[in-house]
């Protein structure tokens, strides 16, 4: 009797090792110095062969497994900072204010205006006291134009400074209670480096929008749309859609419902213009990508409104990701990258302990086109005893359910007091 509840609790699963035979896919790379920290630059299609989150990948040098670290390239972010005001008052037609400045260095500020159908100059000047001798920084034109449908643009994009006080005057139809506040951005510390995913220039109209239409596989993940527009027309303000509908398939029996869309929404807009003798000239012609469960391929939809305008027509639109690298510290000659085994966990190395960012010098590696591994056979079916066999488990527990009862029974019938 005791062999069955033992035989119910030895049934324990290890987690599958990495073997060479057991992948799929393998590529080939070649590090030419001879030691120092390199890096490869990870492409869209590796993303879809391998599993998710990149669990299977697995780099060998000789046969011998290195440990990597997958670093995405993009810049830490700053926090948005709102920025006090001080004395906020008109002097003559102009207003102006004053604002302390955090320390540090900053550049582009974002300007708070409540006022709709506006073209406005600011001149901005700085000091390292607040009544001490100032410096001129440049003027620069905010505007709203609302009315013409080309969007507003209220961000002054001043060089890199660090005075501890800005001083603003505002020429323009603005008073006082126009100004909402004054802060930095959410900003990057520089530009992420990304990657193509998939690209279309098939436009099609259909009311009032243009369609593009992408298909991106499992696993890839896609972080912006960029949108390269063409000469004509040269001004606009769009607002654009962004959808994505899991291609996953239909449950067996359609019992449940397919999963709902995710969308976003962004504008595009392109303004290069001299109006009330102010020019203006500003772009924005990329929009955040939604994030969808990415587990099954996925169907984009990018729609632009054009309403009654002329149809924005892009040469061409691009889902892109943010560039993700393995990093290795690198002993020189040939590693082979290979993928392909859904039965792995992630890897868990030291390196991470060690290597925190790309090291500055490291030498970028050139990964060669996907192959199929020669070796590759089949996993063996790992799976636990109980799902390879679900009857006998069921035999089992009413064999123990029947023991046990019957166990009970015996007991109770052992326990009745015997009449004298």
């Amino acid at each position: 009797m005791r062999a069955l509840p033992a035989l119910l609790f030895s049934l324990a699963v290890t987690a599958a090792a990495p073997d060479l035979r057991y992948f799929r896919h393998v590529r080939q790379a070649t590090v030419t110095p001879a030691s120092g920290q390199a890096c490869i630059a990870l492409d869209a299609s590796l993303f879809a062969a391998a599993a998710p989150g990149l669990a299977d990948l697995r780099l060998y040098r000789e046969q011998q497994e290195t440990p990597y670290l997958v670093q995405i390239a993009s810049p830490a972010e700053t926090p948005e900072q709102a920025i006090q005001l001080l004395n906020l008052g008109t002097q003559g037609a102009q207003m102006v204010f004053d604002a302390s400045m955090p320390g540090g260095i900053y550049s582009d500020l974002l300007l708070d205006v409540k006022g709709q159908d506006f073209i406005a100059t600011v001149t901005v000047t700085g000091s390292r006291e607040q009544a001490g001798p100032a410096t001129r920084i440049g003027d620069y034109t905010i505007f709203d134009l609302t009315h013409q449908r080309l969007g507003r643009g209220t961000v002054l994009h001043l060089p890199a400074s660090d005075f501890r006080y800005l001083h603003f005057r505002i020429a323009g139809p603005l008073r006082p209670n126009d100004i909402g506040g004054l802060s930095i951005p959410r900003l990057s510390a520089g530009e992420p480096a990304y990657t193509l995913v998939a690209e279309s220039k098939q436009v099609s109209l259909k009311d009032h929008s243009s369609i593009l239409e992408f298909t991106v596989p499992a696993h890839v993940p896609v972080d912006r749309i960029v949108v390269a527009a063409r000469t004509s027309p040269v001004n606009f303000s769009r607002d654009a859609v962004i959808q994505v509908r899991s291609m996953a398939p239909s449950p067996a029996g359609g019992a449940n419902e397919p999963p709902a869309p995710v969308s976003s929404q962004g504008n595009l807009l392109r303004v290069h213009t001299v109006q009330d003798g102010h020019r203006i000239d500003q772009e924005r012609l990329t929009l955040d990508a939604p994030y969808p469960n990415t587990e099954f391929p996925s169907k984009w939809t990018v729609s632009i409104d054009n309403g009654d305008d002329a149809p924005l027509i892009p040469a061409s639109v691009r889902l892109e990701m943010v560039r993700r690298d393995l990093c290795f510290e690198s002993s020189g000659g040939n590693y082979a990258l290979y993928y392909g085994d859904a039965k792995l966990n992630p890897p868990r190395y030291d390196l991470g302990k060690f290597i925190v960012v790309r090291a500055k010098g490291a030498a970028q590696v050139a990964l060669g086109p996907e192959q199929a591994n020669p070796n590759y056979q089949p996993r063996p079916d790992d799976r636990p005893f109980t799902e390879k066999h679900p009857l006998l488990l069921w035999i089992a527990l009413a064999l123990v359910i029947v023991v046990l009862g019957a166990i009970a029974l015996r007991t109770a019938k052992n326990a009745q007091p015997q009449q004298s």
